[in-house]
């Protein structure tokens, strides 16, 4: 099993739902985010959602990931932003669960927001 699964499952369990006590309505917008951002990557790397491992979901891809939501998708700014923002949070969280790959993570969550 790949190190992206139990971190994100554990996200939505332990993390929003228990801890957090988000709204279903992020936790479904959440859930569209990783929905579309698996995609996303397996279009690109064909390898399937099970078999992604963290490391897969680099600056790199991540930044792709938000430039083809806005140029192949048209979101808006405002969408790009709120995905990106749950993006961030998985991370944050995986930053504790996965220290490992510390310098992966900051890389990430140093991406911006666009205005």
């Amino acid at each position: 099993m790949t190190a992206l699964a139990p971190i994100l499952e554990a996200f939505f369990t332990d993390r929003l739902m228990t801890q957090q006590g988000v709204s279903p309505h992020t936790i479904a917008s959440y859930r569209d985010t990783f929905k579309l951002l698996l995609g996303y990557l397996h279009s690109r790397t064909g390898t399937l959602p099970s078999d992604l491992d963290l490391t897969d979901l680099d600056a790199v891809m991540v930044g792709d990931f938000l430039q083809y939501l806005e140029a192949v998708r048209g979101n808006a700014i405002s969408s790009r932003n709120t995905r990106l923002a749950a993006i961030h949070s998985l991370f944050r969280y995986a930053s504790l669960q996965a220290p490992e790959h510390a310098n992966m993570i900051s890389r990430v969550l140093a991406i911006q927001t666009n205005s």
